[in-house]
């Protein structure tokens, strides 16, 4: 039995507290709040969903702000991601609006790209990959991912799947916000599903992208 009991309404709260307070010492007050409503429930839920989305891990709260003007110490959401390749899998994270859950390819180094972009422009895979895009936004999910502003070169600027050409790293995502299941354990069937939803991207990515 999972010991994954949902997100308690106190997640949330923290976050949007926590956008007006950012610092270590209202950090060190409130801990005991991130550990139970954030930090245990997320990596509870990716151990649930471990045996069949792959192990999960959850990102660290603390900011690198080596190289940002905004040296804020701590991050206004909690991420976990369950990679099936690097860079590619399963994501979700709470912040003060609630949950948002995705997944894709968030890496775009230059040889991943161009093995993209071969799958894509190859007819078969290709129109897979269509199909599979349109179902998830027709599902609700939103198309992201880094892209360029005009179609590669090296393609035409007619080719039937150019908007997918652009692309140099591709995601799906829907945000849930706070809904009622989100402090159940029901949450933990509902975001298996969410990512139930998203697993023919992130395997049809897995196959041609690595």
């Amino acid at each position: 039995m999972s010991d994954f009991k949902g997100f308690p309404a106190e997640g949330p709260a923290f976050y949007a507290e926590l956008e007006e307070n950012n610092t270590r010492e209202w950090w060190l007050e409130h801990k005991d709040v991130y550990d139970t409503a954030i930090r245990e429930p997320m990596l509870a839920l990716l151990d649930a969903l471990s045996g069949e989305f792959g192990e999960g891990k959850a990102f660290r709260p603390n900011r690198d702000v080596r190289f940002s003007k905004d040296k804020s110490p701590y991050k206004t959401s909690q991420g976990g991601f369950a990679a099936t390749d690097e860079g590619t899998g399963y994501y979700l994270h709470l912040d003060a609006t609630g949950l948002m859950v995705g997944g894709g390819c968030h890496t775009s180094m230059p040889g991943q790209v161009a093995k993209f972009r071969a799958a894509v422009a190859a007819p078969a895979s290709g129109e897979e990959l269509v199909g599979i895009v349109g179902a998830l936004s027709d599902a609700g999910f939103a198309i992201e991912g880094e892209r360029l502003k005009t179609v590669p070169r090296e393609f035409g600027a007619d080719h039937p799947r150019a908007e997918l050409l652009k692309h140099k790293s591709l995601t799906a995502g829907k945000v849930l916000g706070s809904p009622e299941w989100l402090g159940t354990p029901e949450a933990l069937d509902r975001i298996r599903g969410y990512w139930s939803e998203l697993r023919p991207l992130v395997e049809w990515l897995s196959v041609h992208v690595y």
